[in-house]
């Protein structure tokens, strides 16, 4: 007898992943590719959309075609910032821009000044200033400087929502692609912001769906739901609001560390945005609220001096455990010491001055205050919410001397870590399931772990 799944096609912009779901959520099958960027008109590297849709169709009728699975439905996630642009006979009219793609500072300038200020702005839309990485502004800049080419657009997608255009042929929007920071949706009014209409750009715009709307088809011969597609952020959130009960803060932690209110009750401040709070969106519509910091990206580079400094093996700090002597004698005359280089240094300094003799002292002292920043990214989020739980996955949910101090500076909070190493997948085949969660979900498939606050003296 088949085994009943559900697919998932999880686009990163490195790793292009498929995954199948049986009924219990549990992974059965998945398939991992990667294809070389090709570049744009200007020579930027971007996706090669064509590989792309190839493989996505070829990998699903092999799946279609295997003995061993019945595919109830698919779905799809994605990084956002991307949009693709259709024109009228549903073909892509341009590249798919890399949301690193630098846009001229004039046009942004020009921008803000039509409908800023920028403070303002960044508020309502919970879309700090970001260039290309407010999707939005590509659109702006598109009908301000290729003026041709956005004439003959019929719809603009983003990214996920393409995904699943190619199997339906529908074109539509969905709430957590919309929200990721792309500075076209008003989170006061819960509409587009009303630049958007002035420009015109709602005609392009195809109509809003919830994001777990699926559409049933008929494929190949086959009936199958078709999701609408899910914005990969959003969707690692998905298993945690949908299996916990009471409301929590969840830290995905990587390259970026980005803390993640769902059940935030406050609209951003001006203080907010100056510190690099933005917003999210959850798929029924309401804000996530999300301040990021460049931790992961920080830890590498300063790990890597240390080695240097300290002659030791460049994995080395693989293996440091939190120990208690060094953190009291740390902390004795604590005073910061390190400068950071992708960090905005609070403390100014020269330069990076350490006086241990040792690796793992010099290593408890970064952590310290690695940690301590991590700790203000997360009181941030949580301001004026009174909430308890806190999850930690990615990268550093397994750094012992991360969690451990973690859970010391934040006793009132109750700490746990996730494995969620299919975080935006599982959601993406979540969010169109009418399968209930229970609590006991994120210790079956997130191997969770929760974690005592540390006795020190």
């Amino acid at each position: 007898m088949k085994k009943k799944v559900t697919a998932v096609f999880d686009i990163g912009k490195t790793n292009k992943k498929f995954f199948l779901f049986d009924e219990e959520f549990q992974e059965v099958y998945r398939e991992y590719v990667r294809f070389d960027p090709i570049e744009d008109e200007d020579g930027h590297p971007t996706e090669n959309l064509e590989k792309l849709q190839n493989w996505l169709k070829d990998l699903f009728h092999q799946i279609l075609e295997a003995k061993e699975f019945d595919v109830k439905a698919i779905n799809f996630s994605s990084y956002g910032a991307s949009f693709v642009h259709l024109d009228e006979n549903g073909e892509a009219l341009t590249p798919l821009y890399n949301y690193t793609k630098p846009i001229e500072k004039s046009l942004i300038d020009s921008f803000y000044k039509k409908y800023g200020p920028e403070i303002g702005f960044t508020r309502q839309t919970g879309s700090s200033r970001e260039g290309m990485l407010n999707s939005g502004m590509q659109l702006y800049w598109l009908k301000h400087t290729k003026p041709e080419i956005f004439k003959k657009i019929k719809y603009s997608l983003h990214l996920p929502q393409y995904l699943s255009y190619i199997f339906t042929g529908i074109p539509l929007s969905e709430y957590t692609s919309i929200g990721c920071h792309t500075a076209l949706w008003d989170y006061y009014k819960k509409d587009y912001h009303q630049w958007v209409y002035q420009e015109d750009i709602h005609k392009i715009l195809p109509p809003i769906v919830s994001t777990e709307t699926s559409i049933n088809m008929n494929y190949n011969g086959k009936r199958i739901k078709i999701g609408v597609g899910i914005h990969d952020s959003s969707a690692a959130l998905l298993p945690y609001v949908r299996s916990l009960s009471e409301p929590f803060i969840l830290v995905s932690t990587g390259t970026w560390s980005i803390a993640l209110n769902p059940f935030s009750s406050s609209e951003l401040t001006t203080n907010d945005v100056t510190k690099n709070c933005i917003n999210y969106m959850r798929i029924n519509g309401k804000q996530v609220k999300a301040s990021r910091l460049f931790l992961g990206n920080e830890y590498k580079i300063q790990v890597k001096k240390l080695a240097e400094m300290y002659g030791v093996p460049q994995d080395y700090h693989k293996t440091v455990k939190f120990n208690e002597d060094a953190y009291y004698e740390i902390n004795k005359e604590f005073e910061h010491l390190f400068k950071w280089e992708s960090i905005s240094n609070e403390v100014p300094l020269v330069a990076t001055k350490l006086p241990y003799d040792t690796f793992e002292d010099a290593y408890h002292h970064l952590m310290i205050e690695l940690v301590k920043l991590q700790v203000k990214s997360i009181e941030m989020v949580k301001k004026g919410d009174i909430i308890t739980k806190l999850y930690i996955d990615g990268g550093f949910s397994d750094n012992d001397i991360y969690i451990k101090l973690l859970s010391h500076y934040l006793r009132n909070m109750e700490l746990s870590t996730t494995d969620a190493s299919l975080g935006s997948a599982l959601g993406a085949a979540i969010s169109i399931s009418d399968t209930q969660l229970n609590s006991k979900f994120l210790k079956k498939n997130y191997s969770l772990k929760k974690h005592v606050p540390l006795i020190i003296k």
